[in-house]
C-alpha cells in the first residue's frame, strides 16, 4: 500500500476514534410519564319528579341526609328495611319508586371498628352483602343509587409516600389491616361492574358538631395521637356536593375527601386555637398504637383531582381540606356558644383516662 495512503487511512481512522470519544452522544428525549386521563360518566336519569330513597335513616350520616333533604324541599322517603333482606328492599323500591338512592346504610362498630374484628359475620350481612343488594337491585330498576363508602382501603407505600402522589380512583386497595377495611376493598371491586352507582369515598369524617363519630371528638378524647397526614372529609362542605352530584346522574368512583391532606397534629392545633384553648395532646407511634388495637388503621392521601373535575363540570366546589378546617371549627364555636353560651367548656370532650368509670 502507498505510504501516503496509508498515512490518510491511518490518520482518518483516528479522527474517527477521536471523534466518538470527545463528541457526547446524542440525547434520546425521555418520554414524558402518561397523563393520567380523566373520565366523567353519567347516566341517563329519568325525565320525571326527582323522588329519593335514602337507606340507613338510623345511622350519623344519615342522620344529616335527612335533614338536608328537608332543607331542600326534596320529596324523599326514609327506608325501614334492612339492607341484607334483599325482599324487603326490592319491596321499598316498588313502593316509593325512587330517581334516586341514597345508601347510607352499613356498621363501623362501637366504639370503633375494632367492633368488625369480633363481629365479622354481622359486618358482612350489613358492609357486604347489604350493599350489594342495593346497587345490584338499583342497576336491575334504572336507579341511581349513591353509596357512602370508604377511603379507608389504602396505605402510604413507596409508590405513595407521605408528600407523594396520592391513590386515584383506579387504584386497588392495598390496605387489609382491619376485618373492616378489607371487605370494603372487595366490595368496591365487585361495584365496579355497576353502571348506576355512585360510590363515594369517605375518610375520617367531620362534621360542625362534637357528635361522637366526629374524627375530631375522637381523637379529642385520646390521651395519645399519631402524627400522620391524611386525606378527611369535611361533612358540611362534602355532603352537599354529593347531593348534587347524585342530581346530575355522576356514577363510579371518586375519593370524596377534600383536597390536600392534614395530620392529627395540624388539626388538633388548630382546635385548640379556636375551640378550645386549654385543650393538650401528646403523640406516640404508629407502632405503639398498634399494641393497643385490635386492628390496625388506614393512613393515606386520596388524590382530589378527579373530584375537582366533576365537580367542575356540575358547577361547584369545595374548599382544599386546611382552609375547610377553620371554617368548620369557627362553626363549631358558634354553635357552642349559641347552645350553650361562651362559657362552654363543661361540653367539650373529655380524655378517657380522666372519665369517671
Amino acid at each position: 500500500m502507498d505510504k501516503q495512503v496509508a498515512y490518510a487511512i491511518a490518520g482518518a481512522t483516528a479522527a474517527a476514534v477521536a471523534y466518538r470519544v470527545l463528541t457526547p452522544a446524542p440525547k434520546t428525549a425521555s418520554k414524558p410519564a402518561a397523563k393520567r386521563v380523566i373520565k366523567i360518566d353519567r347516566m341517563k336519569l329519568p325525565k320525571r319528579k326527582e323522588v329519593w330513597l335514602l337507606f340507613g335513616k338510623n345511622g350519623w350520616i344519615g342522620g344529616m341526609m335527612t335533614q338536608m333533604l328537608k332543607e331542600q324541599g326534596k320529596e324523599f322517603y326514609l327506608a325501614d328495611s334492612r339492607t341484607e333482606n334483599r325482599e324487603s328492599v326490592r319491596a321499598e323500591l316498588e313502593k316509593y319508586k325512587p330517581t334516586h338512592v341514597l345508601n347510607a346504610a352499613g356498621v363501623t362498630g362501637v366504639p370503633n371498628v375494632d367492633w368488625c374484628e369480633f363481629n365479622q359475620e354481622q359486618a358482612l350481612r350489613a358492609n357486604v352483602l347489604g350493599t350489594m343488594n342495593v346497587s345490584d337491585l338499583c342497576s336491575e330498576m334504572g336507579i341511581h343509587c349513591t353509596l357512602y363508602a370508604t377511603g379507608c382501603i389504602f396505605e402510604y407505600d413507596a409508590e405513595h409516600p407521605i408528600g407523594g402522589k396520592g391513590f386515584t380512583e383506579e387504584d386497588k386497595a392495598n390496605f387489609d389491616g382491619s376485618f373492616y377495611s378489607k371487605t370494603k376493598g372487595f366490595l368496591e371491586e365487585m361495584l365496579k361492574s355497576y353502571k348506576t352507582t355512585l360510590v363515594l369515598r369517605l375518610r375520617m369524617p367531620i362534621s360542625d358538631d362534637l357528635a361522637p363519630r366526629n374524627f375530631v371528638t375522637k381523637i379529642a378524647c385520646y390521651d395519645k395521637v399519631v402524627d400522620v397526614p391524611n386525606s378527611m372529609t369535611l361533612l358540611a362542605d362534602m355532603l352537599p356536593a354529593s347531593l348534587k352530584m347524585a342530581e346530575n346522574g355522576l356514577i363510579g368512583i371518586y375519593n370524596f375527601c377534600n383536597p390536600g391532606a392534614i395530620s392529627h397534629n395540624q388539626v388538633l392545633n388548630q382546635y385548640k386555637e379556636i375551640v378550645d384553648p386549654s385543650f393538650t395532646y401528646t403523640n406516640f407511634t404508629i407502632e405503639e398504637q398498634n399494641k393497643i388495637l385490635a386492628a390496625k388503621r388506614s393512613n393515606n392521601e386520596l388524590d382530589a383531582a378527579k373530584l375537582i373535575q366533576g365537580l367542575k363540570e356540575i358547577g361547584t366546589s369545595v374548599p382544599d381540606i386546611h382552609t375547610g378546617f377553620r371554617s368548620c371549627f369557627h362553626r363549631m364555636k358558634a354553635n357552642l356558644v349559641k347552645a350553650h353560651g361562651p362559657d362552654y367548656s363543661a361540653y367539650l370532650p373529655v380524655k378517657l383516662s380522666k372519665r369517671k368509670k
